[in-house]
Order: structure tokens, then C-alpha cells, then sequence
């Protein structure tokens, strides 16, 4: 009943969604559970919304806090040093019988939000034990005030949790080798999957644009996330607003697919640029003026540049107004100035409530 209850609170509090359960029954009965470890919710996580009796194989340290040992209760625990080789003997003659086992390779909670170093006494219990392996991937609780990344990124009480069970898998070192280089062998294995693992259930196909929003809610809008010469920092709210006021006005002078030289120098408001032609179909293509305009000229026709966005002040600074022009005698050159001239008031209140709608409206 308490796990119910546990259940259903904490589905409440952090919309927890569980996906790949399909992958927990292909993994059978004999089973080692890794999964990263984010924070201190993370047995508790797993405890909750994994079918069955789970047992963990948690550091003995960390199993003598007084704050976690009534959650314990909810599941059978193996208290075990990661590190002590009899601890690992005791794991594996527990393993080989029918049972589903959570231990977290890292050893301890992530300080950096990354994976930590990967102990390769899992790697050999899960060879010698000849368990399968069934990665999770717990997403979110991170950045709860349940985990050490104070200072490091943006902590917030009620974040999104997400486990992505994974398919099941094996290590089977197959006698190859023995000792010590077993031992080292198949922690490098286990290490491959879990970074696999971290790889595969991130969100690696999407926009550029799409990362942005996604860092915003991570870091919060008024996280500073750029800067230039200028020594004018933008932070996550005013670098969407701009790029979507930028990418409006550059909608208007290129189509969908096309790609669009950029003849600037490396600062915020090129970055605006990029974002705002990513934004709304363009493909940015930055122009090496060190080449010169013949050299120019030959990419602009190889990769089929048509539309060339620069800046006079830009062309003035760097002495480059005979490239521009024998530039513009091939594409079209539009300035950026020209364009920002056609931004009123209107155009900034309603890039605004764009940008802080993004997550709504935006096709990720």
C-alpha cells in the first residue's frame, strides 16, 4: 500500500514516466539493474515504479543514513563496498540466483551532472554472475534539491523525471581473459554501455533551436549564456527573443531550405543570426573573408548562396568594402542594419510573447 501511495505522490509531484517496460520483462528473472545515479531520489525512483521485489546493492555509507533507511524498508537491500573484493563475491553468489538487483556503477551521485568514474567491480560481477544486464536511465532528478549539483545548475522542486528502460544485454568475456585484465576488461564494457546508454536516451535528434529551449528550461531565462567584445551578456530569454525578431526579418528575404551566407564576425549577434535562420528553415553558412572575394565568390557557387546577410559597420572595421562589393556582384547582399531598421515596437512586444511561448508553439 505505501508503495502505491509513493506511487501515485511522487507521479504527482514530478510527473514521472516510465518507458521501455517491454525491455524489463525481455530481461527475465535474473537480472543486474544499472542505472546512473543522479540524486538521492534514485532507489526510491526505482524502488516505486519497477515491477516486482527489487533488491539494490548500495554502498554501505550510503545505506546507514538515517533520512534513507525507512525508504529501504520498501525493498531488500545488499549493503556493499564497490571497491572491497569480498563484497563482490558475496554480489555475485547473490546473483546467481533468480533475482532482480539495482546497483549503481558509479559508486556515488554525480557532481558534475555527467557520468562519474565507473567502478569495474560491476563490469566483473555482471560477468562472472552471467546476470543480464538491463540499463536505466533516470532523466531529471538531477535537478532536484535532492542532488549535488547546487551551484552547478539551476535546481527547481518539481522537475520532470523520466526512466528510460533500456533493451537488456550481457557481459561475457567468453574466457578470453583472466585475472586482473578480466576484472579491467569487462569494467570497460559495462563503461561502453552506460555511456551508450546516456547517449541513446538523450535528446540528440533535435534542432539547434529545439537545445536552446531545452537549455532554457534547464538553466532558467535569465541563466547568461552568452557574451561578447562588447561585454554585453545576453541571457537565455534575451538570445531566443532576438533570434526569433532576427529570424522573422530574414524569412523575408530567403525560402525554406535555402542556404544563406553570413559575412560577420564571431559575436552575439551573429550567434542571434544563426539561431534565427535555424529557426525558420534556413541553412547558415559563415563566409571566411580571409580567403578574399574570389575565394568568397567560389563558395557562394558551390554551395549554392544566393542570399549573403553582412554588417557596414562590420565591412567598415575590417577594411573589406572591396570584397562587399565584388561580392555583390554575385548574391544578393543585405546588410543587417537595413533590416533592423524595419523593427518597431510591435515587432519587439510580440518577439517577446514568442519567446516566452516558445515551448508551446515551437516544432521540436
Amino acid at each position: 500500500m505505501l508503495k502505491i501511495v509513493l506511487r501515485w505522490l511522487m507521479t504527482l509531484v514530478f510527473k514521472v514516466k516510465v518507458n521501455g517496460l517491454e525491455h524489463y520483462a525481455q530481461a527475465g528473472k535474473r537480472v543486474l539493474i544499472i542505472s546512473n545515479h543522479t540524486s538521492f531520489l534514485d532507489p526510491l525512483l526505482l524502488g516505486v515504479f519497477l515491477p516486482d521485489d527489487i533488491t539494490f546493492a548500495i554502498n554501505t555509507q550510503i545505506s546507514q543514513q538515517w533520512w534513507l533507511k525507512p525508504f529501504l524498508r520498501l525493498s531488500t537491500v545488499f549493503p556493499m563496498d564497490p571497491t572491497h573484493p569480498l563484497s563482490l563475491k558475496a554480489l555475485i553468489h547473490h546473483l546467481q540466483n533468480d533475482t532482480r538487483t539495482v546497483i549503481f556503477p558509479e559508486g556515488r551521485i554525480t557532481v558534475t551532472g555527467s557520468l562519474m568514474k565507473i567502478y569495474d567491480g560491476t563490469g566483473m560481477v555482471a560477468d562472472k554472475s552471467g546476470a543480464t544486464i538491463l540499463p536505466i536511465r533516470i532523466d531529471g532528478a538531477e535537478y532536484t534539491h535532492f542532488s549535488k549539483l547546487r551551484n552547478i545548475v539551476r535546481l527547481r522542486w518539481f522537475p520532470r523525471i523520466t526512466l528510460q528502460i533500456l533493451p537488456p544485454t550481457r557481459i561475457d568475456t567468453h574466457g578470453a581473459v583472466t585475472g586482473k585484465a578480466r576484472r579491467k576488461y569487462s569494467g570497460h564494457i559495462l563503461a561502453d554501455i552506460m555511456t551508450e546508454m546516456m547517449f541513446a536516451s538523450s535528446h540528440y535528434r533535435q534542432t539547434i533551436f529545439s537545445a536552446l529551449l531545452e537549455a532554457r528550461t534547464i538553466h532558467g531565462g535569465k541563466h547568461r549564456v552568452a557574451e561578447d567584445l562588447d561585454r554585453k551578456p545576453l541571457n537565455y530569454d534575451a538570445l531566443v527573443t532576438r533570434s526569433i525578431i532576427v529570424g522573422k526579418l530574414l524569412r523575408n528575404i530567403s525560402a525554406s531550405g535555402d542556404q544563406v551566407g553570413l559575412l560577420l564576425p564571431n559575436s552575439a549577434k551573429t550567434l542571434c543570426v544563426i539561431l534565427g535562420l535555424q529557426l525558420y528553415g534556413r541553412v547558415p553558412a559563415m563566409l571566411n573573408y580571409s580567403i578574399g572575394a574570389t575565394g568568397m565568390k567560389s563558395a557562394c557557387r558551390t554551395g549554392v548562396v544566393k542570399t549573403v546577410v553582412s554588417s557596414r559597420r562590420f565591412i567598415e572595421l575590417a577594411h573589406l568594402q572591396t570584397e562587399a562589393q565584388a561580392l555583390s556582384e554575385q548574391v544578393n547582399l543585405v546588410y543587417l542594419e537595413d533590416l533592423a531598421a524595419g523593427v518597431n515596437a510591435f515587432a519587439k512586444i510580440i518577439g517577446f510573447i514568442q519567446a516566452k511561448t516558445a515551448d508551446y508553439w515551437y516544432d521540436h
